[in-house]
């Protein structure tokens, strides 16, 4: 998610801009990256769904000691994300102020603005990949020498085409759905995107009533894009968006498929709705100009039973529960819950 020209959000036409640096860190090291640990610094944000995949994939792999984290404020400013959540309001491990300065230090004057999740190599302070769709890919791919034991495969060979099918229908119609609708900047377009939105979701529905997850019967890769996006549904798109046919607490399937999601470690101890509500609402100028933070929802139906565990399915296959989140990495009791 870019950072800047937030005021003009609802005023122009939403275009999801393509990630400008994408080189991959590969275990051959082919663009120059190799796979190392403790070399490269993801930097995320709590608040975007695009991040967040990256934040829930690490979690899930056991990637905590080999790829540090940096979670950036919820509230940028006219330079973007920034680390004002850390002392002196540095991030302590690259030593600067702005995630832009990263960007600076690989290529000035680029395009598509500053956006997270960012992957910065941290003895150069140079940014590697903003490639959102291909990082968790290749965490789960190229990353496997550094995985925990018992990590599962987020993106097993035999379903990699089926994956890509799921994926790439909610991305057009539910990952960036929201976005389109959110952004519109006429009637048309709004009812357009809003449509497309609810009928994937009715689509993806009537699939989750009769198996656990999108694809086989373990998470994978797509279930982390789709949980993305519904864990935001009540909190920000339903009103903050005005996609409000109804609300995931109101789809039966869904809001179980989500829950029993969120209740997997790696899913929910990952998400801080404090700083999603935050972001949207106080960012989103053009759309939201007062900068007034809802109270609600009521977050607390998200740790009440779902039941899905009925349906079958291994929700890490072969392997375990990644373990318990790190002591510095833990979302704030007003974030949760």
């Amino acid at each position: 998610m870019s950072g800047g020209g937030n005021t003009a959000y609802g005023k122009k036409s939403f275009q999801r801009s393509k990630a400008h640096f994408a080189d991959r860190i590969t275990a051959d090291g082919r663009d120059g990256w190799p796979v190392a640990a403790g070399r490269y610094r993801l930097v995320a944000s709590r608040a975007c769904p695009w991040a967040s995949r990256a934040v829930v994939s690490r979690r899930l792999l056991g990637l905590e000691d080999a790829l540090s984290l940096a979670i950036t404020d919820p509230i940028q400013d006219d330079r973007s994300w920034r680390f004002t959540l850390d002392p002196g309001d540095r991030d302590p491990v690259l030593g600067i102020r702005f995630l832009s300065e990263a960007y600076d230090q690989r290529e000035t004057d680029y395009p598509g603005g500053v956006s997270v999740p960012a992957i910065v190599d941290v003895p150069s302070g140079r940014l590697v990949t903003n490639d959102y769709q291909r990082i968790t890919l290749d965490l789960a791919t190229e990353w496997t020498a550094l995985h925990r034991e018992g990590a599962p495969d987020l993106y097993p060979e035999p379903l990699r085409d089926e994956i890509d099918a799921v994926m790439a229908d909610v991305f057009e119609d539910v990952n960036n759905g929201v976005y389109r609708a959110g952004f519109a900047t006429g009637q048309e377009e709004y009812e357009a995107a809003c449509a497309r939105l609810f009928r994937r979701l009715e689509l993806l529905g009537e699939q989750l009533a009769g198996q656990r997850y999108l694809v086989g019967d373990t998470i994978t890769e797509a279930d982390i894009r789709l949980f993305t996006t519904l864990v935001r549904f009540d909190a920000v798109y339903h009103g903050h968006f005005k996609c409000n046919r109804w609300k995931l607490t109101e789809h039966q399937v869904l809001w179980a498929y989500a829950r029993d999601l969120y209740q997997t470690p790696g899913f929910g101890d990952t998400v801080d709705f404090d700083h999603i509500k935050r972001h949207y609402y106080q960012v989103h100028s053009g759309i939201n100009p007062t900068g007034i933070v809802p109270l609600g929802p009521d977050l607390a139906g998200w740790l009440t039973p779902h039941h899905r565990a009925e349906l079958g399915g291994r929700p890490f296959g072969d392997g375990t529960p990644p373990g318990p989140v790190p002591e510095d990495e833990h979302v704030p009791a007003h974030g949760r819950p």
